[in-house]
């Protein structure tokens, strides 16, 4: 029976030594290890990626949506203060000073030889601080006396106004009608002599 003899079963031996060495098994598994973390930092990376643009585009609609609210609350601050505004002048407009009751109550006011020249009705407003106003109204009134003694009727035309019902619910209860002035006497051609007085009527002030 012919014998064999296998020259490479040294070599072989060795080379299986070499793969069985406890220090390769140990690096190549380190190796291995550290490919395993490779691929897990790199998910977890790309997680943070994905994660971070998400927060970007939610922080970006949080702010669009942010600054469309405050616009709607601009607008809606801007609203309330015209509508304030509306109510104010429609609580005014209701309690107003009518002037057609004054006119009236002038056609009553009758006094020999006085002949009214011009009136005039002027309002101011005082803000209260509680949201109200006070109403001051003032009448004036210019005329003219060419009584046969001008100016004796100037008196007798400021009682006639405290004695219209009108006046003497509406105007301030003390000096309510003053003589605010009186000229001397004057003539001018193709007339009698006359003085020239102007009366104010200072009414009660009134809250809004």
């Amino acid at each position: 029976m012919p014998i064999q003899i296998n020259l490479l079963t040294e070599a072989l031996a060795q080379e299986d030594s070499r793969k069985r060495d406890p220090v390769k098994r140990a690096i190549f598994g380190g190796a291995l290890a550290v490919v395993m973390m490779l691929v897990w930092f790199s998910s977890i990376l790309l997680e943070h990626m994905v994660a971070t643009s998400n927060l970007a585009r939610v922080q970006a609609e949080i702010q669009a949506h942010e600054n469309d609210y405050n616009v709607e609350v601009a607008d809606l601050k801007k609203i309330n203060e015209v509508q304030s505004r509306v109510d104010e002048l429609n609580k005014l407009s209701s309690a107003r000073f009518l002037q057609g009751d004054l006119m009236n109550a002038l056609q009553q006011l009758y006094v020999p030889n006085v002949c009214l020249l011009h009136v005039q009705v002027s309002q101011s407003y005082t803000p209260t601080g509680s949201g109200s106003v006070v109403e001051h109204t003032v009448l004036t009134l210019d005329a003219k006396d060419s009584s046969p003694n001008p100016g004796d009727q100037v008196n007798r035309c400021k009682e006639a106004i405290n004695e219209l019902s009108y006046f003497r619910t509406n105007l301030e209860a003390s000096d309510g009608v003053k003589l605010f002035n009186l000229s001397p006497q004057e003539t001018a051609p193709g007339s009698k002599p006359f003085v020239l007085f102007t009366i104010e009527c200072h009414f009660a002030d009134k809250t809004r």
